[in-house]
């Protein structure tokens, strides 16, 4: 038999606002949460992170390290964000050069959609399956891999 650590899911050191609801399992550890957020089940939102008031983010979602998303944001299902672009060609370990991922208010973010480290501005819709590689700036509708603004809005 092999030896391994046990890492047990759950939730630890998380600082939660008022009314908030989660919905287990889900891995939280060392983030923030808003005002009435919610969370959905196999959703993992690791430290350094903070979710917005009134903010939803949806099952089988994945929220990394140094990532900071605004009030009145949904999250939809599946959606992932990346902190490290592996640009040396291996992964990087070392918290402190982990990149960082502004997200305003009013976003919605559809399912399956990857998110690197970037700025997405206030008021902006991105299409499901879109992988944002770039700020996105103007208020709009995003879609494609890379994302393109679609309709300003």
């Amino acid at each position: 038999m092999s030896k391994f650590n046990k890492l047990k899911s759950g939730i630890k050191n998380v600082k939660f606002g008022k009314l908030c609801k989660v919905v287990e399992p889900v891995n939280l550890y060392g983030c923030k949460l808003g005002i009435s957020v919610f969370v959905g089940p196999f959703v993992e939102i690791q430290k350094n992170v903070i979710i917005g008031n009134y903010s939803r983010i949806q099952s089988h979602s994945f929220i990394c390290e140094q990532v900071a998303i605004g009030s009145n944001c949904f999250i939809s299902h599946g959606v992932m964000f990346i902190n490290d672009l592996a640009r040396k060609g291996s992964v990087n370990r070392i918290p402190k050069y982990f990149k960082k991922t502004y997200v305003g208010n009013n976003v919605v973010i559809g399912s399956n959609s990857t998110i690197l480290p970037v700025k997405i501005n206030s008021d902006i819709v991105i299409g499901a399956g879109s992988v944002v590689t770039k700020n996105l700036k103007t208020k709009g509708i995003y879609a494609g891999n890379p994302a393109k603004l679609i309709r300003k809005l």
